[in-house]
């Protein structure tokens, strides 16, 4: 008998098949191999027509044993290496065409999405989990927790030397308790590399370190033998934060170049929590001895009148800006509550400088208060004769409790007029305008008068509020028109509750875009009795 060679015509050879980029095999009813494109001869050189496939294909008999009498089913093999996808096609002579899908590359690029997902994962995880805390410490013990958990057994976190000493963060992957932290006099030098990555220097391959010449205090207590180190910068805002040495018990096996890489991404991103919290720390002390003074009360009854005020800083990490209120009670020369807003050019500490000038310089003019355009040229004169000092908008609210209601006087400089919130819903804007303070030589201004009957609030802010940009395109601005509705709906709320809900409002449309310094005062007649002397007597002030 003739053997049957590869060359033979059968049913792939006579269809458009023959020539198909994946391997195709023909196996008939009763197992022998009928036929096979080119793609499936160059994927098993041991195929031949006319043989049983249990003999030259064994791994793929069985399915086709599994499929007489019954429809063939799909199914997935490793040969040789290579991840094969396995599709039947039976034919009307009870034939069964399979095809060899090689999805090998697929599943590789499978496998590395999926390690590169986890990664993202991790790092996303890591970076939401240090930006949970502004300590220091914290941080230092966070990072040390996410290490062990995710990329070694062991982690120590230290930060540069102070007078020779190195704050330092264990923790051990399975040990009961937080990390540990302690103060050691070491030397960095014995460990290849630490000295410069406390110095911000690239880290060095761990490849390159010895386990066997650790010193003693890199290893922490009841860990065992070290199998390998990894030891990696942690970057801080434009100076190191200090380093972290990763560390693998003997036959864990050593660090790949990709955990290597995750582990300066992670580090990266533990330097910057650490010396934000550092930062922080830091700006928080000097922060908090020269502004002392400017740190706001609680606003609550002056003169038997309702206050709140609220701010929001331009950048979350400052606490002063360019956006003010004041609130200055009556006194033995009169009976009204000069209320003062404003918005001074520019942002941050620069403004918040001339911010304190147009603060004293108005606390100086109070007495000037019974006539609001006198005491702005008054202001404007005072400005314009400091060459440092840029201009401000201003609103001046002079406040009167008489019986239930509350009588108001307000005067806009250049600043966008308040809103009257009546108890029957509707949201009125003031009618007064004026020319903005300290850019002109003369200014002038209009002054509206009107009163709160109770439930009713005076609602004073600045543009950061209406121009704020973002909802759901991110670009719009929240503009006058939604304020009013939105004060509109405030109708009846306390003074605070006012001050709340416009915040929250402004707040959630901006999101995390950039916006202006934003303040909010709300001056609502009470409900109900108060006596004039609660809340009467001492200053209500606010700064930002």
């Amino acid at each position: 008998m003739t053997e049957p060679t590869t060359g033979v015509a059968g049913p792939l050879a006579e269809t458009r098949w023959a020539g198909a980029p994946c391997a195709a095999v023909t196996v008939h009813g009763d197992g022998t191999v009928l036929d096979a494109n080119d793609a499936a001869r160059a994927m098993l050189p041991q195929l031949r027509t006319g043989e049983p496939v249990s003999r030259v294909v064994p791994w793929l008999s069985t399915a086709h044993a599994a499929s007489a009498g019954s429809a063939p089913a799909p199914f997935a093999d490793v040969v040789d290496g290579r991840a094969l996808e396995v599709q039947p096609v039976r034919h009307d002579d009870d034939s069964v065409t399979w095809w060899l899908i090689d999805v090998t590359d697929v599943q590789s690029i499978c496998d590395e999405l999926r390690v590169e997902q986890a990664r993202a994962a991790f790092l996303s995880e890591a970076s939401a989990a240090l930006l949970g805390s502004l300590n220091l410490l914290r941080c230092m013990e966070v990072t040390a927790e996410l290490a062990v958990g995710n990329l070694a057994d062991g982690a120590l976190v230290l930060t540069p030397s102070q007078r020779g000493r190195f704050q330092l963060v264990t923790a051990v992957a399975g040990a009961s308790g937080p990390p540990r932290g302690t103060l050691l006099r070491i030397d960095p030098d014995e460990v290849p590399g630490l000295a410069e990555a406390l110095r911000g220097f690239p880290p060095v391959p761990s490849r390159w370190i010895d386990p066997s010449v650790a010193p003693s205090w890199i290893t922490p207590e009841d860990f065992g033998a070290v199998g390998s180190i990894v030891v990696t910068p942690l970057p801080g805002h434009g100076i190191p934060a200090g380093a972290l040495v990763l560390l693998r018990r003997a036959g864990s096996g050593p660090f790949s170049e990709g955990e290597e890489t995750t582990a300066r991404e992670f580090a990266a991103r533990a330097g910057l929590a650490m010396s934000a919290a550092r930062m922080f720390a830091q700006q928080a002390s000097i922060t908090e001895t020269l502004m002392r003074d400017l740190l706001p009360p609680t606003l609550q009854h002056v003169g038997g009148v309702d206050f709140a005020g609220g701010y929001r800083p331009a950048q979350d990490h400052e606490r002063v800006g360019g956006d003010f209120y004041d609130v200055h009670p009556p006194n033995e020369h009169t009976d009204e509550t000069l209320a003062v807003l404003g918005d001074v050019c520019g942002k941050g500490l620069e403004a918040a400088v001339l911010t304190g000038r147009i603060r004293s310089a108005l606390h100086a003019l109070r007495p000037m208060a019974g006539d609001h355009l006198r005491l702005l040229r008054l202001l404007n004169d005072a400005l314009l004769s400091d060459q440092h000092a840029r201009f401000v908008t201003l609103v001046l609210a002079s406040v009167a409790r008489e019986g239930a209601d509350v009588r108001l006087r307000l005067t806009c400089a250049g600043h966008p007029p308040p809103l009257i919130i009546r108890a029957d819903g509707r949201a009125e804007e003031a009618a007064t305008l004026g020319t903005l303070v300290g850019a002109l030589p003369t200014i002038e201004a209009t002054t509206y008068e009107t009163r709160l009957a109770p439930g009713e609030t005076c609602l004073l802010y600045t543009d950061g509020i209406t121009e704020g940009r973002g909802g759901p395109l991110g670009g719009d601005q929240f503009g006058e028109e939604r304020l009013q509705r939105s004060a509109a709906e405030c109708a009846g709320l306390p003074a605070e509750a006012v001050v709340e809900r416009i915040q929250m409002l402004a707040t959630e449309w901006v999101g995390h875009n950039t916006h202006d310094d934003m303040a909010v005062l709300a001056i609502t007649a009470p409900r109900g009795q108060h006596l004039t002397a609660v809340g009467g007597h001492g200053r209500g002030r606010y700064t930002a």
